[in-house]
C-alpha cells in the first residue's frame, strides 16, 4: 500500500505508479532469456574490409563532413573511479603495511610512471612534510595511498574516471576527459570546425567537469584550430528504478521507498535529447595517448563512413517506396539489402504479397541506425555480437550480455563461449529519419531485456533492477551493422595498474 509520502516521492522523480508496478512485476516474473541463433562472426554478421575497400568508406565520411551536419561525440562519464583503486583500498584496510600482493608491489615499483605522479608528490609534501620517495623509503606506503585516494590529497577514490590523470605529455598530463576532447577534434569535427562533445556526469561532479572544461578547452581549440561546444547532462531521476526485498515487495529504509539509478541504459533518454545527425559513443576510459591515436581515429572514421554509406542507401529506398514508382526487382533488391547487409531475416516474407512486403520492408528500414565496431575475442569481459530472435519472429543483430543468455542450455552456452568477437563499446549512430526528423529513441527499447542483481544497503540485501543496457536492449529495435576493428582500438582502464600498459604510456 502506497502512502502519501510514497506518492509524493515518485511524483517528484517523474515516475508514475504504473511504471512502479511494472518494475515490481519484473522482480516477480524476471526477464526472459533472448533466443540466439548464432554468434556473429566474419562468416555471418560481422563485416571486415580490406584496406582498398576501407578507402571507399573513409572517403564517404570525409564527403559527409563537407556537408552542414551536426556531429556529436557522446561519452558516458558518470562512473566512479573507485573500482579502479579497489586493490589499493584493500591495501589500506589490510593488517600489513608493506606492499604484499603482486598488484601492490607493481603499483609502488612503477609509481613514477603514472601521469598523476607529480600531483601526488605535491600532496605528499604538503600533507606529510615529505616527498613520495621519502615516504616510501621510510616504509610509509599507506600514507602515499591515502594522499592518492582521500580528500586531503587527490581524492581519486571519490572522483569519476573522467577526472583522473591518465597520460603524460611534455606539456603536462591529461585526464581521460581531455583525451576525448582531443579525439573529437581528430574525427568528429564538422565543416565549420566545430567539435561537439557531450558527457553524461553525476550531479556531484558536474561542477568539477565544467571547471576542467573552462581551464583546458581554449588550449586544445587553439592547438587543433577548432571551436569546442562541450555539454553535460545527468541521468534523469525518472529513469531510477525501485529496489525490492526478498519477497519482491518495495524495499524501504526508515519507511521510505528506496530507488536506485537504472544503469547505463537510462542514458537512452540523454541521447534522445541530443539534436544531431551522427553521434559517436565511446566509454570514458577507452582512450590512448596521441602516439597511439592514429589507428583509433582511422577506424572511427571508417565505421562512420559505413554508417553514412548505408544510411544514404536506406534513405534512397524509403524515398523510392514513398514515390510508389518501384519495380518488383527493386523490391527484391531492398529485401536482399535487409537480409545481406543488415542481417534481418524473416521466414514469412516468402508468403507475403508485394503490398504486404513493401510495408514490412519500410517498417524495418525506417529506424535508427548504428554501426558497432567489434574486436577479436581476447578474453576481455563484456558483451558480444549475436544473431537473435526478436519478439516479431525476425532475426537481427544484437549486442548481448551473458545475463541475457540461458547459459544452462548447453547449445546456447557453446555459442556464447565460442564467440569470435566481443563488444568494445565503439558505436556511431544515425538518429534522424529520411525526412530529417529525429527518431524518438525510447520507442525502440526492448523493455524485456533488463536484468536483476543482488545488492546491499546498510547491511540489508536488496534486489536492484537494471534497465536494458544502452547498447544492448535500449537499441534492440535499431538497425545494426557490425564491423571488425583491431584490438588496438580497445584500451580500457579497469584498474589503476592498467595505466602502466604500453598503450597508456
Amino acid at each position: 500500500m502506497l502512502t502519501q509520502d510514497d506518492l509524493n516521492l515518485i511524483d517528484a522523480k517523474g515516475i508514475s505508479v504504473r511504471q512502479m508496478d511494472e518494475q515490481l512485476n519484473y522482480f516477480k516474473k524476471g526477464f526472459p532469456y533472448l533466443p540466439i541463433v548464432a554468434s556473429a562472426s566474419i562468416e555471418k554478421g560481422i563485416q571486415s574490409f580490406p584496406e582498398e575497400e576501407q578507402t571507399k568508406y573513409l572517403d564517404a565520411w570525409f564527403a559527409y563532413l563537407e556537408q552542414n551536419k551536426a556531429i556529436v561525440k557522446f561519452v558516458p562519464a558518470s562512473g566512479a573511479a573507485s573500482r579502479m583503486f579497489k586493490d589499493l583500498f584493500e591495501f589500506l584496510s589490510a593488517d600489513y603495511t608493506v606492499p604484499t600482493t603482486s598488484f601492490e608491489q607493481t603499483f609502488f615499483k612503477e609509481i613514477h610512471r603514472f601521469a598523476f605522479y607529480t600531483a601526488l608528490n605535491h600532496f605528499c609534501i604538503l600533507n606529510e612534510g615529505h616527498s613520495m620517495d621519502e615516504l616510501i623509503a621510510a616504509g610509509n606506503y599507506k600514507l602515499v595511498v591515502e594522499n592518492l585516494l582521500y580528500e586531503k590529497g587527490l581524492n581519486y577514490g571519490q572522483l569519476p574516471k573522467g577526472l583522473i590523470l591518465f597520460h603524460s605529455y611534455p606539456a603536462g598530463p591529461r585526464t581521460a576527459m581531455e583525451e576525448h576532447l582531443v579525439e573529437g577534434a581528430l574525427y568528429a569535427c564538422n565543416k565549420a570546425r566545430q567539435v561537439n562533445v557531450h558527457f553524461t556526469v553525476s550531479p556531484e561532479h558536474k561542477a568539477l567537469f565544467e571547471a576542467l572544461t573552462r581551464e583546458k578547452t581554449s588550449a586544445y581549440a587553439q592547438q587543433f584550430g577548432v571551436d569546442y561546444h562541450v555539454g553535460f547532462s545527468k541521468q534523469k531521476s525518472s529513469t531510477d528504478t525501485l529496489a525490492a526485498d526478498a519477497e519482491n515487495n518495495p524495499f524501504r529504509e526508515n519507511g521510505k521507498l528506496v530507488f536506485r539509478p537504472g544503469g547505463h541504459g537510462a542514458l537512452i533518454e540523454n541521447l534522445n535529447d541530443i539534436s544531431a545527425d551522427v553521434v559517436f559513443i565511446k566509454n570514458i576510459d577507452n582512450v590512448v595517448p596521441d602516439s597511439f591515436k592514429p589507428v583509433t581515429v582511422r577506424y572511427k572514421q571508417l565505421i562512420a563512413g559505413v554508417l553514412v554509406h548505408y544510411q544514404q542507401k536506406i534513405f534512397n529506398y524509403l524515398e523510392l517506396i514513398d514515390s510508389g514508382k518501384y519495380t518488383h526487382e527493386q523490391l527484391l533488391e531492398m529485401l536482399y539489402f535487409l537480409q545481406d547487409k543488415l542481417c534481418i531475416k524473416n521466414p514469412e516474407t516468402k508468403n507475403l504479397e508485394d503490398g504486404e512486403l513493401i510495408l514490412y520492408i519500410k517498417s524495418k528500414l525506417n529506424r535508427p541506425l548504428r554501426v558497432c565496431g567489434m574486436v577479436r575475442n581476447a578474453g576481455e569481459p563484456g558483451g558480444g555480437p549475436f544473431l537473435t530472435v526478436n519478439p516479431d519472429g525476425t532475426v537481427s543483430l544484437q549486442v548481448l550480455e551473458s545475463s541475457q543468455i540461458d547459459l544452462k542450455d548447453p547449445e546456447k552456452k557453446t555459442l556464447f563461449e565460442h564467440g569470435t568477437h566481443f563488444n568494445p563499446v565503439d558505436l556511431v549512430c544515425a538518429l534522424k529519419n529520411y525526412k530529417g526528423e529525429k527518431f524518438n529513441l525510447p520507442d525502440y527499447v526492448d523493455k524485456n531485456t533488463g536484468f536483476i542483481s543482488i545488492k546491499s544497503k546498510n547491511g540489508k540485501e536488496l534486489k536492484a533492477l537494471e534497465l536494458p543496457g544502452l547498447w544492448n536492449g535500449a537499441m534492440s529495435d535499431w538497425n545494426t551493422v557490425f564491423v571488425e576493428v583491431p584490438i588496438e582500438t580497445f584500451n580500457p582502464v579497469k584498474t589503476v595498474n592498467d595505466l602502466l600498459r604500453p598503450e597508456h604510456q
